[in-house]
């Protein structure tokens, strides 16, 4: 008998101690390897959440496994992947938990992809079933790094934004004004404040554009409110590092 052979022997055993803590630490690798590129790209679900998700989902297949093989020969149907079934649906909740709305951005799906993901790794390690778990492992990090870098440079991102000042001799009609052309436009207004000054009023606010159109939107909200007739003076204003935002 080869070393091959006692290997797929033991791997076919009910999960006993040892097998248990191969699983488990399997499903840890999995976990911390994909948590720790969350972690670096300062993702809102990163190392200690990704090793729960799969070590949570992992004991789960285990449990399941050892039910199913407790009960199945006084003719119980007994169902493996019931439990790990609940598991897919339920972390669910979690990975909603880690998407936040920014303005008009939606932010952290991909994370929440990444947990779903791992506690499906977690599932297949809990089975003892390695190689779908290592091979799926390799593909989620292959999307999460290198498929982001192809990403970019293939689909630019259409987001810009932008610091303003405005000068207005009528304060109210020039603030309902930008937040008319910013709606028109797929915009969003961000940290709007207004100073009085000698003739009127000097406003300050950012200004977030995204889509397919985000230039030609960035241009006619400039040209709308530059020519509203309140407006004194409008042009950009740069950041503290010296560079137009």
């Amino acid at each position: 008998m080869t070393w091959l052979d006692i290997w797929n022997n033991y791997i076919n055993l009910a999960p006993g101690i040892g097998q248990i803590a191969i699983r488990l630490g399997f499903a840890m690798l999995i976990g911390i390897i994909i948590g720790l590129e969350r972690e670096f790209t300062h993702r809102p679900a990163g190392l200690r959440t990704h090793i729960l998700v799969v070590l949570g989902a992992c004991v789960v297949s285990i449990t399941g496994e050892m039910l199913f093989s407790q009960y199945h020969g006084l003719g119980s149907s007994a169902d493996p992947a019931r439990l790990s079934a609940q598991v897919i649906t339920g972390v669910g909740f979690l990975g909603a938990g880690t998407i936040m709305k920014e303005g008009v951005n939606v932010k952290g799906l991909t994370t929440a992809a990444s947990v779903w993901a791992v506690a499906c790794m977690g599932i297949a390690s809990g089975f003892g079933y390695y190689v779908p778990a290592l091979l799926g492992m390799v593909f989620i990090m292959i999307t999460l790094t290198l498929l982001e870098a192809l990403q970019h440079k293939l689909i630019p991102d259409h987001n810009s934004d932008l610091n303003y000042l405005l000068e207005t001799a009528d304060l109210t009609a020039s603030m309902a004004f930008i937040n008319e052309q910013a709606l028109a436009n797929a915009a969003e207004v961000f940290d709007m404040g207004a100073t009085q000054i000698e003739g009127g009023y000097r406003i300050t606010f950012r200004i977030h554009f995204s889509g397919r159109r985000c230039n030609k939107h960035q241009i006619r909200f400039f040209e709308a409110v530059a020519s509203h007739p309140a407006s004194t003076h409008f042009h950009p204003v740069e950041t503290r590092s010296g560079t137009a935002v």
